[in-house]
């Protein structure tokens, strides 16, 4: 049976109700198809887009002509294996006059391979990224294609916060501030440790760790309101997470998970310790849930203030009803719609797009349904 939980006054979880029946369940429009396993979507002052896709490529999607450009160059050698490949992207909060391109990628380098970030600027012209550079390296690299994270994140103070994987290490390298693995990072701009971040004192932490105990976030978004930063990631079998990561503060992966192993195996020592934050809300079983979003515009009122997930292996749409910072109901929508959905994003014109993960990969439009 599905479990769905909400932490009431930081201390306890209590059930919520089954998935609302949904009188609200959006219209899909394709925008365009063609792309290869896209996996990360941003868009652009004049309402274009960019996406990734997963094998390598950087495309700009039309929106008013639904066509895509040929690949734009000017990217990184990427290693697209496993897992990996070119992942999250974000655009510099001040974008329209310094027009940067932040980049998550999957980067071979001594050791294997590694969640690393690069800039590039976007030519005037749209024809290329200018005066590229990796600004931030996920150390060590590993030698698994699992668990990259990868998702970007400006906060508003203009630092960059980072999701990075447990690359499929089971042995506790999450809890080990000497490494970024499970881990959200925060950056400057140009990749410099921000003096406020937690560990910035500590001889024996990564000063660029901003939470740790993470395993494989694969959706981060900010609150409206309170611009604080949300995260949601993968468990094994169950325990897919929604947290809200503070500074210094560890989220218990895998020492804590309300998963199990997928050879039904339990995983560390439960689902709760002194000393490790427990998650917002958490599914079980597992949907793998895929992008973030909240929600803010005029298209779908009754959804302000709402988060929004994707989901792969669920093939759905996740609604998550908030009030007060705390999670009270999900909504399950495009259970029929058959595709795995990788990123959830806002358009400016205030409807929501999606991402399919496919090798006939989509951009895909929700309408207002009835």
């Amino acid at each position: 049976m599905r479990v769905l939980t909400a932490l009431i006054a930081g201390l306890a979880f209590s059930s919520l109700p089954a998935a609302a029946q949904k009188a609200d369940e959006p219209r899909t429009e394709t925008v365009v198809r063609g792309l290869v396993n896209p996996w990360g979507m941003a868009f652009l002052p004049d309402g274009r887009a960019l996406v990734t896709e997963r094998p390598g490529r950087l495309k700009i999607v039309n929106l008013r002509t639904n066509t895509l450009s040929p690949p734009i160059p000017g990217l990184p050698p990427i290693a697209a294996q496993g897992q990996g490949g070119l992942l999250g992207l974000a655009l510099d909060p001040d974008f329209a006059t310094n027009r940067f391109v932040y980049l998550c990628f999957a980067e071979a380098r001594d050791g294997g391979v590694g969640s690393s970030v690069f800039r590039g600027k976007l030519a005037t012209n749209f024809a290329a990224l200018e005066e590229g550079k990796v600004i931030f390296r996920q150390m060590p690299a590993g030698n698994t294609g699992r668990h990259f994270g990868c998702r970007l994140v400006f906060g508003r103070d203009g630092n960059l916060f980072i999701t990075l994987g447990d690359r499929g290490n089971m042995e506790k390298e999450a809890q080990n501030l000497a490494n970024h693995i499970g881990k959200v990072i925060r950056v400057t701009r140009e990749g410099a440790v921000p003096p406020d971040n937690p560990f910035v004192n500590r001889p024996d932490a990564r000063p660029e760790i901003w939470s740790y105990g993470h395993r494989n976030a694969q959706g981060a978004t900010l609150h409206p309101e309170t611009g604080l930063l949300y995260t949601i990631e993968h468990g094994a079998r169950g325990g897919d997470e929604i947290n809200q990561p503070q500074a210094g503060k560890n989220y218990g992966w895998p020492v804590i998970t309300y998963g199990i192993d997928y050879s039904g195996a339990k995983i560390g020592e439960g689902t709760r310790k002194e000393g490790m934050e427990q998650p917002l809300f958490y599914w079980d079983p597992s949907i793998a849930p895929s992008g973030a979003l909240f929600y803010t515009g005029d298209k779908f009122p009754k959804w302000r203030g709402n988060l929004l997930t994707g989901a792969l292996a669920g093939q759905l749409l996740a609604r998550m009803e908030m009030r007060n910072g705390q999670i009270i109901g999900e909504t399950r929508y495009l259970e029929r719609f058959g595709e795995r959905i990788r990123d959830v994003v806002q358009g400016p014109d205030g409807y929501i797009y999606l991402l399919t993960d496919d090798r006939d990969g989509k951009v895909v439009r929700l309408l207002p349904g009835g």
